[in-house]
């Protein structure tokens, strides 16, 4: 993630990484459940014409779990030449 510490929406998430949402939500679930990430929603009052919209945003845990995922993927050869984001 190129901002680790801002909200983002599941959505943006999904075509940011190329995943489809059935792989994503149920990763986001996870994080969720193991402390990784806190969620919300979008101030309904803020918005016109649509729902509002459900946001993530890692945590501190989150943050040093998912940068020594990252790390450990990059020093594995199946994801060389891939830009793996979060230092």
């Amino acid at each position: 993630m190129d901002d680790p510490a801002a909200k983002h929406w599941g959505y943006e998430l999904s075509k940011r990484a190329g995943v489809r949402s059935g792989v994503l939500y149920p990763m986001l679930t996870r994080m969720l459940d193991q402390g990784w990430m806190v969620d919300g929603w979008e101030d309904a009052s803020t918005i016109q014409g649509r729902p509002p919209r459900r946001y993530y945003e890692l945590t501190e845990k989150g943050k040093l779990e998912l940068g020594a995922v990252l790390r450990e993927a990059r020093s594995d050869a199946r994801f060389r030449g891939l830009q793996l984001g979060l230092a």
